[in-house]
């Protein structure tokens, strides 16, 4: 039975470490417009003003700082009019100063701006008539996606001090719409169509979950399995009435369950007093490496080799606490001793609980979700044994059991260990722990946990070398079938993306390999849409349309976590001709390419980069300009199936692609 949940434990402790609660629904098709441009002038004496630029943001979007280095996201630019004789710009455009944070996907530190942010630029006025012409090039991003590049143009008079959008004196040549009803495809059976997205959203639920199962693993460690039946008898047998024992039992889980509560209060008066510094925590270097030495050193002490424990006075006088003053203080205080005492088997389970919550959005408030989950584990048993005194007889003998529950432990320390250095490792782009090394030490890692769970290597608290049980031998197969599971990972193979484990090695463009193909996961991908549709008359295949982009988190993910499953690689594959446009590409058309667009509403975008034309190209076709964003047609511009987004239920991404197959095998035998 012991076994059977140590089982159980071990297999949701490195499954559940990703628990996700996803909610579905269709949105309207609509044209995202995140940040809304404010422009003034303030003069400061005769001949200089100030231009004050407001950028108001959305909540939940952010937008990027002017200072980005040429491997990171599109930075915020300002682009006056060229040589201009009636004006002169004084020094570099101010920006907001806000800390930098990193960001995974371009293994850089990153600056950007939530709710507004204000540039200011110092203009010397050689002329009163003088109209001052500049451009802003920004893009918008949230937590699932980023919008394609947009480049606004204003002019504000220096007398009249009024702003407009666009140049008024902007020639639209018939050239220009020639080129700009190219962009027109001319898509029949879209006009109705909404956009099915599934977004990822963290509970605090799962957290919650994680952090119960985290003190249910607890309760299996030499430190609390025995204080159990102790501390009950203790209540039970030690109060005057049955009642008064019961109720001091169920206090005590209280006590238990509120210490660990407590415990994450200093995070919350961080949280308020400055919200990015949880973040900024987590991904802090030295903290990162401070946090894998304590991992090692945690899990050198689970295998026996030395005993961590908290000074030995604290306990002692929390003992002497709970003795003198009884009651419910003293209740407390022995509350408080057991948590002290048992630090040496809580302590690394509460780090990998605090290390995961600072990293993740929820910040302070899912921590303290955690350690409310892992305080009420602890707690529960100690309740529920005082209503059920009986059950004490069901629990199994401490004993040999307990010790292998602390080995394990140390395995799963060093293994998270890593993780730590890796974020270290991906901030300072040092490069020596590369996607394939580190699931290499995990490999190594797993075989070790599974050569002693199988009795080949032994540690030094093991007792007499036994029979190996039932339990101990189905641990070790399934620790046997995790490791066959990484092998994979050391692969330059579409399937090298070990979903189930996604977010703790580094990401997939991490990596030792080269890339064979501009193509996501090594697939022919065109990255022109006339070339893509010349070569799907030639083979008379549907065409699937990507719209994505380089700093396109989303985007990733479907495709290491959805294009990667088997039968949807080979059916992207072999039955479509796959058409990437990237919505964010800063490289320049040639001159004979560019042009200005006039859209709808007559303002005038122009269309200098790849990026430009096809965000535009989506924008006009679709009706939509959030990434990724799939659509699927025929050669003569029908849609097969209503476009979809971030999808990452991979039966029905790939329903979803079937259907388009059949739709277009129908309407060549029409």
């Amino acid at each position: 039975m012991k076994y059977f949940l140590i089982l159980i434990l071990f297999v949701t402790s490195i499954f559940s470490s990703q628990a996700q609660v996803f909610t579905s629904g269709a949105d309207e098709n609509q044209v995202e417009d995140p940040v809304s441009w404010d422009v003034k002038l303030e003069k400061q004496n005769d001949s200089i003003y100030k231009l004050i630029i407001n950028a108001k943001i959305e909540k939940g979007w952010h937008l990027y700082s002017q200072n980005i280095g040429d491997e990171g996201p599109i930075a915020t630019s300002f682009i006056f009019e060229d040589a201009p004789k009636d004006y002169l710009a004084i020094g570099e455009m101010t920006e907001p100063d806000v800390p930098s944070i990193f960001d995974e996907v371009f293994e850089m530190e990153i600056k950007y701006f939530e709710d507004n942010a204000e540039f200011i630029q110092e203009i010397k006025v050689l002329d009163e008539d003088a109209v001052i012409k500049f451009e802003v090039e920004y893009m918008a991003c949230n937590d699932t996606q980023c919008l394609p590049p947009e480049t606004v143009p204003f002019q504000i008079s220096v007398l009249k001090n009024k702003a407009s959008k666009g140049y008024t004196d902007v020639n639209v040549t018939s050239i220009d719409v020639d080129k700009s009803n190219n962009l027109r495809i001319g898509v029949q059976g879209g006009e109705n169509y909404q956009l099915e997205q599934q977004k990822e959203k963290k509970g605090y639920l799962s957290i919650f979950l994680l952090g119960f199962l985290g003190g249910l693993i607890a309760l299996l460690t030499p430190c609390v399995f025995p204080m159990i039946p102790l501390t009950v008898s203790f209540f039970t047998k030690g109060a005057k009435t049955r009642k008064q024992g019961l109720s001091n039992a169920i206090l005590y889980g209280f006590f238990i369950f509120a210490i660990y509560l407590l415990l994450s209060l200093p995070f919350h008066l961080l949280d308020s007093v400055a919200p990015e510094i949880l973040n900024n925590i987590s991904t802090n270097v030295t903290l990162n490496i401070v946090f894998f030495v304590i991992f090692i050193v945690f899990s050198l002490s689970f295998f026996g080799y030395y005993e961590i424990t908290l000074p030995t006075s604290w306990s002692s006088k929390m003992d002497d606490k709970a003795s003198s003053v009884g009651g419910i203080v003293g209740i407390f205080f022995m509350a408080l001793t057991l948590a002290l005492v048992s630090f040496s088997c809580t302590g690394p389970i509460l780090g990998s609980l605090l290390g995961g919550s600072l990293s993740s959005d929820g910040g302070a408030t899912q921590l303290s979700f955690g350690m409310g989950g892992f305080g009420l584990a602890l707690a529960l048993p100690f309740a529920l044994f005082a209503l059920f005194p009986n059950w004490l007889n069901s629990l199994p003998k401490s004993g040999g059991w307990l010790n292998t529950v602390k080995v394990v432990l140390g395995f799963l320390e060093l293994g998270l260990a890593f993780k730590f250095l890796s974020n270290a490792d991906l901030v300072q782009h040092w490069g020596i722990l590369k996607r394939e090394i580190f699931i290499g030490i995990w490999i190594i890692v797993g075989i070790g946990l599974m050569l002693y769970l199988f009795g080949i290597i032994r540690f030094p608290h093991d007792g007499p070398k036994k029979k190996l049980s039932k339990g101990r031998f189905g641990l070790g197969a399934l620790t046997f079938l995790f490791v066959l599971y990484l092998f994979p990972g050391l692969t330059n193979t579409p399937f090298a993306n070990l979903e189930y484990i996604s977010g703790f090695p580094p990401p997939l463009f991490y990596s030792v390999y080269d890339k064979e193909t501009e193509g996501p996961l090594g697939l022919e991908a065109y990255k022109d849409w006339d070339k893509g549709l010349e070569a799907a008359k030639e083979q008379n295949k549907p065409i699937m349309i990507d719209f994505t982009g380089w700093a396109c988190v989303n985007c990733r993910k479907m495709e290491e976590q959805v294009w990667s499953d088997p039968e949807v690689y080979e059916t992207i594959k072999n039955q479509y001709i796959l058409i990437s446009l990237y919505v964010d590409d800063r490289k320049e058309l040639p001159t004979q390419e560019q042009f200005n667009y006039v859209r709808e509403n007559g303002s005038i975008k122009k269309i200098k980069t790849i990026g430009d034309k096809w965000a535009t190209f989506q924008t006009v076709n679709f009706k939509n300009n959030s990434q990724p964003f799939y659509v699927l047609l025929d050669t003569e511009m029908n849609l097969l199936s209503e476009p979809v987004g971030y999808t990452p239920n991979i039966k029905k991404y790939l329903n979803w692609l079937k259907s388009g197959v059949a739709n277009f095998r129908q309407t060549v035998k029409e």
